[in-house]
Parts: C-alpha cells; sequence; structure tokens
C-alpha cells in the first residue's frame, strides 16, 4: 500500500537534496525543467540498470507483440513519463489551484464525491500510474480530503520533508511503519467518515497480498484496499490515471493527467471474506490492465511485479497456505 513517490525513494537521498529539489526545480521556468528531467531519463536509459532493466522485463510481458525496437521506444518513452511525474512532484506544491485543474481531467468522480460529501467514506485502489500526487491534489481540492500510507523514509529528516510536501496538497500521510498499526489507522479514518482514501496497491512487497491475473500473467497485489472496503463497508473503486498530450492552454509541460474512476466494485462471490477480497483485487486488476495495455509509459513499475519474476523464496511464501 505504499504509495509511488514513498516506494521509489532510497536512503540514500539526502535532505539537502530534497530541499534543492523542491526550491530549485519550483523556480526554473516550465519548458526548462521538464527538459531537464526528459535529459535525465535519456541518460538513465543509455546507463541502464536494474530499474531499467526491470521496467523492460515488465513492460515486455504486457506488451508481448512489440519488436525489440519497439519495446526500446516504449521503455525510453516510460523513463521520460517516470521523470515527468518526479518534475511534477517538484513542482506541485507551488501550482495554483486553477493550475492543477487545467491539468486534470476526469471521469467517474460523481459517486465517490457524493459518498464523501454525505459524510462516508471512499475507498480507491489505485496503481503505480501516471501522477498519483497530481491526482490526489485534484481529488483534496473537488472531491474530499485524501489520505494514503506511505513508507516510513530513512533519514527522519528525509520522511518528514516528505510529509511536508504531501501535507501542503492536502493529503493526510499515515505511516507505514514506525508509528499505531497503519490499516487500524485505515479502519478509523474510514469510519469516521468525509475522506477519500487512496492507495497504490498494484505491487505486494508481503507474502500478505493476492494472486491475480494481469493480462495473461500472474501477479501479486495489496489486499488492503478491498479488506479495508469489506470492515467497514465503504465504497471501493478503482482508478485509472494516465498521461496524455494537453490540448493548447491546459496540462503541465504539454501532457495531462487523466483520471478514470470506475464503478463501485462489489464481491461476486458469497464466500468468506478473504475470498471475496480476492475477487474485488482481480477485479481492480482487470480495471487498471486496460490503462497498463494502452498506456503502457505512464505505468511506472520499475520492480517486481509479476509472480515468476520474484525470488524463489517469495515464491514460495506467496505458495503457502
Amino acid at each position: 500500500m505504499r504509495t509511488p513517490l514513498a516506494g521509489r525513494l532510497t536512503g540514500g537521498v539526502s535532505v539537502l537534496g530534497f530541499r534543492l529539489g523542491w526550491s530549485t526545480v519550483r523556480a526554473m521556468p516550465e519548458r526548462a525543467a521538464y527538459a531537464l528531467f526528459d535529459r535525465i531519463a535519456d541518460v538513465a536509459v543509455l546507463r541502464g540498470g536494474k530499474g531499467v532493466g526491470r521496467l523492460r522485463s515488465n513492460y515486455a510481458r504486457v506488451r508481448p507483440e512489440l519488436t525489440t525496437r519497439e519495446l526500446d521506444e516504449l521503455v525510453h518513452d516510460g523513463m521520460r513519463s517516470y521523470m515527468r511525474y518526479y518534475c511534477e512532484a517538484f513542482r506541485l506544491p507551488s501550482l495554483t489551484p486553477e493550475q492543477i485543474d487545467r491539468a486534470v481531467t476526469t471521469t467517474g468522480f460523481e459517486e465517490p464525491r457524493d459518498t464523501c460529501r454525505a459524510g462516508g467514506t471512499a475507498i480507491v485502489f489505485v496503481g503505480h500510474l501516471g501522477n498519483f500526487d497530481l491526482a490526489a491534489a485534484w481529488s483534496a481540492r473537488n472531491l474530499a480530503p485524501v489520505t494514503t500510507v506511505a513508507e516510513r523514509l530513512k533519514p527522519e529528516e528525509v520522511f518528514q520533508e516528505f510529509v511536508a510536501f504531501r501535507t501542503s496538497i492536502q493529503m493526510d500521510i499515515i505511516p507505514l511503519e514506525g508509528g499505531d498499526d497503519p490499516f487500524r489507522e485505515l479502519v478509523r479514518t474510514a469510519r469516521h467518515g468525509g475522506r477519500l482514501i487512496a492507495l497504490a496497491s498494484d505491487r505486494d512487497l508481503t507474502a500478505n497480498g493476492v494472486e491475480v491475473d494481469l493480462l495473461g500473467h500472474r501477479a501479486r497485489m495489496a489486499k488492503g484496499p478491498a479488506l479495508l472496503a469489506l470492515m467497514t463497508g465503504s465504497p471501493l473503486y478503482a482508478a485509472r490515471v494516465h498521461y496524455e498530450k494537453a490540448p493548447r492552454g491546459a496540462g503541465l509541460g504539454g501532457y495531462r493527467t487523466v483520471i478514470e474512476i470506475g464503478p463501485r466494485l462489489t464481491p461476486r462471490s458469497d464466500g468468506g471474506i478473504a475470498e471475496q477480497a480476492a475477487d474485488l483485487v482481480q477485479q481492480c486488476a482487470d480495471h487498471l490492465a486496460e490503462t497498463i495495455r494502452t498506456h503502457t509509459s505512464s505505468w511506472h513499475m520499475l520492480q517486481r511485479v509479476f509472480v515468476d519474476d520474484l525470488d524463489p523464496a517469495m515464491r514460495d511464501l506467496t505458495a503457502a497456505p
């Protein structure tokens, strides 16, 4: 249930680096900032490395029809999209509400908005797609305050900078470690009502997730959003998020973020809570699969997600009853 920015950072990132990034990139002209991050992506692709290699492997699984040249081009586009996300993350706190609204286009938001305004809680399963933070900033402004779970980064100063950034765009952060039980906190938040809980769950980092079919391959995804919905009675939705070229006068750096919230998901099984949760996660995977297939470069998955790619020890754990 880690959010994208949290899951992609490492302990080697310094507090000074964060502060310089947020201050320097925000001060740059928009075109120059995005051009800089394009160059960073280009260099990363040329250098290769584990992250780029994993991105290529994941893309090859979901787009098996591509030639080697087409796959190379897709990986390049994916890294540019990934760096576009970072550029926007650094610049986001300085954007005006009007700029945020112009940079986002949405469908399907009416039902979760009405649920939150009536005092309920809407739970949204999202993937590592497009710009989670920009989508959350738009949602906090137009739907309801947003709550999510984030990894507790080290050193602590980095985590506090990260929390301050998310707080500046009206997001509440529940630490994954070092605080109260995060799932218990989510249950408390859901029952309190009036909020949107958004959880990036298309990757499971434990042996407690659910194995699903994702575009013809077995993958592991987190079951937290499904369990939360079943335990609290809050409605569960899956949201597809991706980048698209922006019309003139809209977007950021020539692109805008598309948010497509699907219909409320309900279990298709009369079994126990574990069986119902597994079915809900599969429905979420099915909803995300369309965007992963048609907007693959917006899927910023530089980690293992498919069962065949897991370490043998992890495969043994996930196969255990």
